[in-house]
């Protein structure tokens, strides 16, 4: 009775020792051809993968952990599944692990902004690693990944832990950026429009954006509170332009969720006209920032980059988990101007 044949007529799982005898190849040469990174040639991998698809194998990965002391799990936690600059990072991430033969496995923390519960559910499976989008960790937490020896990535958030990993858009120099910009072209009542009080995304945004006003000889940009990186909070924050006794002439939001709030609400709810009465500028160049209907001039994050540095960086890690911390910081993308600002100079 073929092996085909057998495990249809038993229903049972098809081993490696299986699909090795079938192939008249050794176990360890079959398991090689799973890794992308094994050695083995090209002929053999793609006739082994074809074999295994024909009768329907797919490794173990929890026996193969207890054979090389690594799950090859990656724990995926994101707190701000809302946001519509994470899902496309998830997506594009989660392929970019799989192809270097990490498995992920996401979780979605609860809108607190913490991930401990999350990340100690993940601990349970001894994952390689975890990397944490978008959200902060306890003391307590951090410590139960160093007692369990799991390295933590922290991906367009950077964590106040001393040791921390951590890949990120130089929030700062894009802050100056949109500054520059505004200033370029006759804005002289500037605003920040504040999200997550205690995100190094927002704290260094807010800094750049600041300093430079300060350097060109402007003063200081309001602060406008939202509270939190939502369309919602921006919309509250809009509305707290009616106390301010000057209204800002050029508007730059912590993020582009928050900046479509904060449009809709001057729009809609305050009776201004953008850009007519004053400037928007986001951060991120979301889809959304896109659409004709918002048409945000924004600050495209460099989200290649970030995520090519991610990767190696997982890859790194998964292969010596004692690898030194280190911080990427990766210069913005450029400034894409759409219809939410124009050049005040001619006023």
């Amino acid at each position: 009775m073929t092996m085909d044949a057998r495990r249809e007529r038993t229903g049972t799982r098809v081993t490696v020792k299986d699909l090795a005898r079938d192939l008249g190849m050794s176990v360890s040469t079959v398991s090689r051809a799973f890794h992308a990174d094994a050695v083995i040639a090209r002929e053999t991998r793609v006739r082994v993968l074809a074999r295994a698809k024909e009768i329907g194998y797919t490794p173990n990965p929890f026996a193969r952990s207890l054979i090389t002391k690594r799950t090859r799990i990656v724990g995926l936690v994101v707190a701000d599944i809302t946001n519509p600059f994470y899902p496309e990072v998830m997506t594009r991430l989660t392929s970019d692990l799989r192809a270097i033969d990490m498995n992920v496995m996401l979780v979605a923390a609860d809108q607190s902004g913490t991930v401990d519960d999350a990340l100690r559910l993940l601990l349970n499976y001894q994952p390689d690693l975890v990397i944490i989008l978008a959200a902060t960790l306890s003391s307590a937490a951090a410590q139960e990944c160093r007692k369990s020896e799991t390295p933590v990535i922290f991906f367009n958030r950077l964590s106040g832990e001393a040791g921390s990993f951590g890949v990120t858009c130089d929030n700062e120099e894009g802050g100056r950026r949109a500054a520059d910009f505004l200033i370029d072209r006759g804005h002289r009542r500037l605003a920040y429009v504040s999200a997550l009080a205690d995100a190094s995304t927002n704290v260094e945004r807010h800094r750049g954006f600041a300093n430079r006003a300060a350097e060109r000889g402007i003063e200081a940009p309001v602060v406008l509170e939202a509270g939190s990186f939502s369309y919602a909070a921006g919309h509250r924050a809009a509305e707290a332009m009616r106390t301010l006794k000057a209204r800002p002439d050029g508007v730059f939001c912590a993020n582009d969720i928050v900046a479509i709030g904060f449009l809709d609400a001057v729009r809609q709810d305050l009776g201004l006209s953008v850009p007519g009465d004053l400037s928007v500028i986001g951060f991120d160049d979301v889809e959304m920032a896109h659409w004709p209907s918002h048409a945000l001039t924004t600050i495209r994050q460099p989200v290649d980059e970030m995520l090519a540095a991610t990767v190696a960086l997982a890859k790194t890690l998964g292969a010596d988990a004692g690898a030194e911390p280190v911080i990427r910081r990766i210069a913005p993308g450029e400034l894409i101007e759409r219809q939410t600002t124009r050049d005040r100079r001619a006023d």
